[in-house]
C-alpha cells in the first residue's frame, strides 16, 4: 500500500486500480470511477487480506458489510478502515469517502487515502467530525477463525454407508413384522397338521385362545319315524343294544284275537 503512495490517476479519471476492479466484476463503467474504495480493494488482494477488508466500489455497502459482521466501531486504531460523510451525517447511507487508518494523533487520525484533491493517493491528516465510523478487518477475522473452531467442535457423524448393489428380498425377514407373520403362519400350519391326523373337521381353536367349554347339551340322536331301525348304527357304536318296536296292544275282547284264541291249540288240550 505505501509503495503506491503518490500514484495519480490519468485522463478521464482512469486508474489501474479501476481497471484491475473492472475486470474482477466483469464490468467496464469501473475502469473511470471514483477509485477510493477499489484502491482498497485492490490492496487488500495483493496482501491476501480480502476475506476481512472485503471488496467493493461502494463505500455505503462496504460500511454495511463491517456493520454486518459485527465488526464496527466508533474508536480509530490502526489498519481500520475509516468511512466519511462530508456533510456531517452519522448514518452509513451517506458515506461519501473511505480510506485506512495509519496511526491515532489524539484526536488525529493519519490516513492513507486515495482519489484524494481529485487525483491523488497520499497521506492525510484528519479530524474526526467528519467520520460516520471505522470497519475493523481484525475483528472480521476474529469472528470467522472463532466460526472455524466451532465447525470442529460438532459431533463427529460417521459417514454413510455405500450400498454396492441391490438389496436382497431375503434381507425383508429380518424385520419384526416379518418375524411375527412367519410365526403366526408356522401355528397355523402345525395346528391343520394336527387336526388332519385326528381325522376331525372341527372348528380350528387358536393355541393362544385356549379351549371353550361347550355350554351345548349331548343331543341324542332320534330314529326318524320312517325308518324306526336308524338309530342302530349309532347305538352299537356306544355298545348299547338296539331297541325292538313295542307289540300293539290289542284290548281284551277283540273279536279277533277271541277267535285266534280259541282257535290255538294249547299244550294240555287233547287234540
Amino acid at each position: 500500500m505505501r509503495q503506491e503512495l503518490g500514484y495519480k490517476e490519468k485522463s478521464d479519471q482512469f486508474t489501474k486500480f479501476g481497471q484491475w476492479y473492472a475486470d474482477r466484476v466483469q464490468d467496464t463503467q469501473y475502469r473511470d470511477a471514483p477509485w477510493c474504495d477499489m484502491f482498497l480493494a485492490w490492496a487488500a488482494n495483493k496482501a491476501g487480506l480480502s476475506d476481512y477488508v472485503g471488496e467493493f466500489a461502494w463505500t455505503p455497502s462496504h460500511a454495511a458489510w463491517f456493520i454486518q459482521k459485527d465488526a464496527w466501531s466508533q474508536r480509530p486504531e490502526p489498519g481500520a478502515l475509516v468511512f466519511f460523510d462530508w456533510r456531517g451525517g452519522k448514518s452509513y447511507k451517506g458515506i461519501d469517502h473511505v480510506g485506512v487508518v495509519e496511526r491515532v494523533a489524539g484526536k488525529k487520525i493519519h490516513t492513507i487515502e486515495a482519489n484524494v484533491d481529485r487525483v491523488w493517493l497520499k497521506r492525510k491528516t484528519r479530524e474526526t467530525d467528519k467520520v460516520v465510523g471505522y470497519g475493523i478487518p481484525r475483528l472480521v477475522k476474529a469472528k470467522a477463525d472463532q466460526e472455524e473452531i466451532r465447525s470442529t467442535e460438532q459431533p463427529f457423524v460417521s459417514p454413510p454407508r455405500t450400498q454396492t448393489g441391490h438389496g436382497s428380498p431375503f434381507d425383508v425377514l429380518g424385520t419384526p413384522p416379518a418375524l411375527l407373520a412367519v410365526m403366526v403362519l408356522t401355528t397355523i400350519i402345525l395346528s391343520l397338521r394336527v387336526t388332519r391326523r385326528r381325522g376331525t373337521h372341527r372348528r380350528l381353536a387358536w393355541p393362544w385362545l385356549g379351549r371353550r367349554p361347550s355350554s351345548a347339551p349331548d343331543i341324542q340322536r332320534v330314529p326318524s319315524p320312517r325308518n324306526p331301525f336308524a338309530g342302530e348304527g349309532a347305538a352299537k357304536a356306544q355298545g348299547a343294544a338296539p331297541a325292538r318296536p313295542a307289540r300293539p296292544r290289542v284290548p281284551a275282547g277283540s273279536g279277533s284275537a277271541a277267535e285266534h284264541a280259541s282257535r290255538r291249540r294249547r299244550p294240555y288240550d287233547e287234540g
